[in-house]
């Protein structure tokens, strides 16, 4: 490329001296490049969104935006195409898309990991296996009708494997990104199909490596041979030396530290020179940077620190770059005539016919249900970024010419576009969920029927975990003979900038195996696992980790779903806020708060928020030093019944000591003289019905305390459960009264507390209103001060108009988004 200093005749100079001096921008390459870059970005992404109610992945934009913008469209006009692609210019584009398309392709490596391979189940290995060889075969045969119709005099042997390969591609990156998309990534036929994916990946990768070595140009065979060869030695080279070096740096990179730029520069220099050397041998700058990604330790921090540091100036910037060199070359005027387009209709018929055939037809040998083996082979279908490379790669060897190039491009954006709807038409896997509710949907109706209590806490990050296990072990019951059952889900993000090695990791370290046992790791993921797991084998608690990975939009379906599908008394969510070290607050994330708004809106069970104010310290406590102080600050109504109940449970822990406080108003009681600023889902009177529910439910406890003290009479051992009333005339009678228990480690209040006195609360601040004016009163107002965690109760109560009504309607039409381990 020219520079200022030189001029030569079809070269450019890379920057101009402005429009002020005489030159224009667009006859010098940087601000051409700019100009490209910034077109092609925002075509792209304006596709991205129009596609978005379509459910489709991005890269469908980006090819379809690659096109628009080459000779099939926009670049009908000579005037655009010369003014904005010029042909001098293509060598600069060229070479800075497939300078990020060599990042990519580490990427891409970074995601295969040899050793789940290896434990990839007969049945997904024989699905890979299916979906690989009869598409292969169909091509090769689909490349003789071509060869002797649109594409005679092209290379025989090269091009029968560059059509096998290209039949027979399934993108793992862009399949990854639509089973998390459709809500599908953390179930069954999700990892049986990543597992068959990865496995695909793998075969085409080396298919294509042989299908390269015999494009070359050489007259003698042995060159082919040679390349080969060349070849293998880079790989063994790359295992047996490269390798452990890349190890000894990730070692160097411990959990929760930063990577220091030297190991990422050291890594990115070691791709490029990988690249370099592939390039040298002849199988292509790619390969190098892929193998290089293949081999990298999948384990700690360094992996995903490289990922999110590369991932979006590749994905975001340059990909798009290489997706318009590639629509550039795309023809759709090429297709003319009745035979061409048949020979389009022949290409999609025998690629969707290999790859859904082959693989329903073994997924039913395996006994995968029909709907179950039909999204499978759908899912299987899906092409992406590895069929345009494959394309390319046999575009610029002279392989493919400019028609077969075409319809193969337009066989890939049919394949992946048809993807999602029709996995969606086929595969329900909700119609086996009743839609009416089922039972035990709150802990109330649980502790009646003395059924086991189901909960599910829901966390964020590792953070959240020793608050969660000492929670856990104060819910579970140690006098019952029944045992409780905890299942806690993880909630990941799925973001626009979620890489498929991240999600797919994800549901690895999550999946079965849920631990491994011999090797466990030391990030978050695994920290999380070895102390569940730990608390499971110490105690009587079935403790179930699941993981759901959705967007935040959506990401409480996700809960509401798995809670009915577990029949959970109650999910325990984690308030939005943190405290600091001065004791303010500070919002940990302000799409958290809307999460808890909209599952307490939806839940098909009861629901809590836990205000975590160190709760039992920052580490798990052992059971037999386990010690808490809970009060209950009771008023009346469904919320505050069942924040009794579920202490009630708490308090037959032996660590545990219980005070309910029941508030009743004086007859100088006058709620009229203060003022209620909780406005959201407050009620509007107390029912006689639901004093009567709580007078009973008052009468119980009683009786409960009188039959622990007969139990405790030969002892000196003071009662567990204590029970006050306090008769207030004020607002600031009930805050004096909440004062004397400000030492208490817990508090359990009702979201919305019946009653005149509830009524009469004065919060000064009301921007959380799911908090209601009780946790509002104990969190946010200043008239008590209190260092004590709170849990925000809220009872399921069935409605007629409630949203959850919808959410059932719509369990058939989704896979439950989460996969959760079972304890044995």
């Amino acid at each position: 490329m020219g520079t200022n200093g030189t001029t030569c005749s079809g070269t450019m100079k890379a920057t101009s001296n402005g429009v002020f001096q005489g030159d224009d921008p667009l006859h010098y390459a940087l601000p051409l490049l700019i100009l490209q870059i910034c077109i092609v970005l925002l075509l792209t992404r304006v596709l991205a969104f129009l596609l978005r109610p379509l459910r489709q992945p991005r890269v469908i934009a980006e090819i379809v935006g690659g096109i628009l913008l080459g000779p099939s469209a926009l670049g009908k006009s000579s005037k655009f195409l010369n003014t904005v692609f010029p042909a001098k210019s293509l060598t600069v584009l060229d070479t800075l898309a497939n300078l990020g398309l060599i990042f990519f392709l580490f990427l891409v490596g970074l995601e295969l990991d040899p050793k789940s391979l290896k434990r990839t189940g007969k049945k997904a290995l024989s699905i890979a296996l299916a979906g690989i060889t009869l598409p292969f075969i169909l091509g090769i045969g689909t490349s003789f009708v071509l060869r002797s119709s649109i594409a005679d005099g092209v290379s025989k042997a090269p091009f029968l494997v560059f059509m096998g390969v290209a039949l027979s591609i399934t993108a793992f990156p862009v399949l990854a990104r639509i089973l998390a998309e459709i809500k599908l990534l953390t179930t069954d036929i999700g990892k049986i199909a990543l597992s068959a994916a990865a496995v695909n990946d793998v075969a085409a990768w080396i298919l294509l490596a042989l299908a390269v070595a015999l494009s070359g140009d050489g007259n003698s065979p042995l060159t082919s041979l040679w390349v080969f060869l060349a070849g293998s030695g880079f790989v063994l080279f790359c295992i047996y030396a490269v390798q452990p070096g890349i190890k000894w740096i990730a070692k160097r990179c411990p959990e929760g530290e930063p990577v220091k730029e030297q190991y990422v520069c050291y890594t990115l220099g070691i791709v490029l020179a990988a690249s370099f050397v592939t390039d040298l041998i002849g199988i292509h700058a790619l390969f190098g940077a892929f193998v290089i990604g293949v081999i990298f330790p999948k384990e700690g921090n360094f992996a995903n620190s490289l990922v999110e540091k590369v991932e979006d100036l590749v994905s975001g910037l340059f990909l798009p770059l290489y997706f318009v060199s590639s629509g550039l070359k795309t023809d759709v005027a090429t297709i003319q005539g009745a035979q061409s387009w048949g020979l389009l209709v022949l290409v999609i018929f025998t690629a969707c016919f290999g790859k859904i055939v082959g693989t329903v037809g073994v997924s039913l040998y395996c006994k995968v249900p029909l709907d179950e083996s039909l999204a499978l082979g759908f899912l299987m279908n899906t092409k992406g970024l590895v069929e345009l490379i494959v394309l390319n790669i046999g575009k610029d060897r002279g392989v493919l010419n400019d028609q077969v190039f075409a319809i193969m491009v337009l066989m890939a954006i049919f394949t992946t576009f048809m993807t999602t709807p029709l996995v969606l038409a086929v595969y329900k896997p909700g119609k086996s969920i009743t839609k009416g509710t089922f039972k035990n949907q709150t802990v109330e109706e649980t502790n009646q029927s003395n059924k086991p209590l189901r909960l599910m806490f829901c966390f964020h990050s590792i953070m959240n975990i020793p608050t969660i296990v000492n929670l856990i072990e104060a819910s579970r019951g140690t006098n019952r003979k029944e045992s409780l059952s905890v299942y806690a889900m993880h909630l990941m993000e799925l973001s626009e900038r979620s890489s498929a090695i991240l999600m797919a990791h994800k549901v690895r370290k999550n999946g079965l195996p849920f631990w491994n046992k011999d090797k466990p790791g030391t990030s978050s993921s695994d920290m999380v696992v070895v102390a569940f797991e730990a608390f499971r084998r110490l105690s009587r608690v079935s403790v179930r980790p699941m993981t759901a990975i959705s967007a935040i939009s959506t990401i409480h379906e996700d809960i509401c779903r798995s809670a009915e599908r577990k029949s959970v008394g109650m999910v325990i969510l984690p308030f939005h806020k943190h405290v600091r070290l001065d004791r303010t607050w500070e919002t940990t994330r302000n799409d958290y708060r809307w999460i808890n708004k909209k599952v307490m809106d939806e839940s098909p069970c009861s629901v809590a928020i836990l205000v975590d104010r160190g709760l039992g310290g920052t580490t798990r406590v052992a059971s037999s030093d386990f010690s808490l102080a809970i009060t209950v600050l009771f008023f009346g109504g469904n919320d505050d019944r069942e924040a009794l109940a579920f202490a009630v449970r708490m308090a037959e822990h032996p660590g545990i000591t219980l005070t309910v406080v029941r508030f009743i108003p004086s007859e100088e009681f006058k709620p009229e003289n203060v003022k209620l600023e909780i406005t959201e889902d407050q009620a509007g009177s107390c029912s006689g019905e639901t004093r009567l529910t709580d007078i009973e439910a008052i009468t119980e406890l009683k009786a409960k305390i009188k039959e622990q003290e007969s139990s405790r009479s030969d002892s000196d051992a003071e009662s567990q459960i204590v029970y006050e009333e306090r008769i207030v005339k004020c607002q600031e009678g009930v805050c004096e009264a909440i004062k004397e228990y400000s030492r208490s480690n817990l508090f359990l209040v009702g979201k919305s507390p019946d009653g005149s006195v509830a009524s009469g609360l004065d919060v000064l601040r009301s921007d959380t209103p799911e908090l209601g004016p009780v946790g509002n009163l104990l969190t946010s107002s200043e008239s008590v001060s209190t260092v004590a965690s709170v849990l925000v109760v809220q009872q399921y109560v069935a409605r007629c108009d409630s949203h959850v009504v919808g959410i059932l309607k719509n369990v058939t039409e989704e896979e439950l988004p989460v996969k959760d381990t079972e304890s044995p």
